[in-house]
């Protein structure tokens, strides 16, 4: 039986697994499955030999970096980034890929218009490497917005917001099951002309997404991203060819 799964910490927000079960279902794939490998140490998951016994593997919030010393290659994508979030067990080496990058793209890019070439991207994790990865493949400009940094939130004023039109949420804030909690940030200057985009999928409006909708913001959130970056991981743990 060949066996995947998702490790991260915590994941009860997660969808993959049901995402992936729901393929096999759907696709009357035989033989196969899909686990969560919640842990809160990186080092005991591995010493377990769990993930060896996989043939592939999803990683999560909070690994898609510090994993990294403990694959046996990356992928020139992976690399660039310098984060992952799918691995693929090749005759036993673990070779770690990033999929982010693409199920973003393909996710915001039939948003686009004309204006929306300046972004803002709230949070600087493993996340944020590949959505700005994927802004430079869009020609799109953007600042890392990221608390004690030389761009901190309290840097985010009218004058910013009328030359950033595009803001994603790359934090975990507001993420089920602290839906309360959201990036502080001057909503009141969001206009019709902003784009929100929240990485967060459950729930499906999150408070960030709300105060977004209540000034008429377009407002995407992550949910298109996961189950395409999934389908993409699907194809590099079956030998297909993953590009834009």
């Amino acid at each position: 039986m060949r066996q995947f799964g998702l490790v991260g910490y915590p994941l009860a927000h997660s969808f993959s697994k049901d995402f992936f079960e729901k393929k096999f279902s759907n696709e009357n794939l035989k033989n196969v499955g899909y686990v969560n490998l919640e842990s809160p140490s990186l080092e005991d998951l591995f010493n377990s030999n769990k993930l060896a016994n996989l043939d592939g593997f999803n990683v999560t919030i909070p690994y898609k970096e510090s994993i990294l010393p403990y694959l046996d290659g990356l992928s020139s994508e992976a690399k660039a980034i310098g984060a992952i979030n799918c691995v693929k067990n090749e005759k036993g080496k673990l070779i770690g890929y990033n999929t982010d990058h693409l199920g973003f793209y393909h996710s915001i890019n039939p948003l686009l218009k004309s204006y929306h070439n300046k972004a803002l991207v709230l949070g600087n994790g493993g996340a944020t490497k590949a959505i700005v990865y994927a802004l430079k493949q869009a020609n799109i400009e953007y600042q890392v917005v990221s608390r004690n940094s030389s761009f901190d939130y309290i840097d985010i004023d009218q004058n910013c917001l009328e030359k950033y039109t595009i803001l994603i949420n790359c934090t975990p804030l507001g993420t089920y099951p602290r839906i309360e909690e959201f990036p502080q940030i001057p909503y009141q200057y969001l206009t019709k002309n902003h784009l929100l985009f929240d990485l967060v999928y459950n729930p499906s409006t999150s408070r960030f997404l709300e105060y977004g909708k209540q000034k008429q913001c377009l407002i995407k959130n992550g949910l298109e991203m996961l189950e395409i970056q999934a389908e993409k991981s699907w194809e590099i743990w079956n030998g297909k060819n993953y590009t834009y």
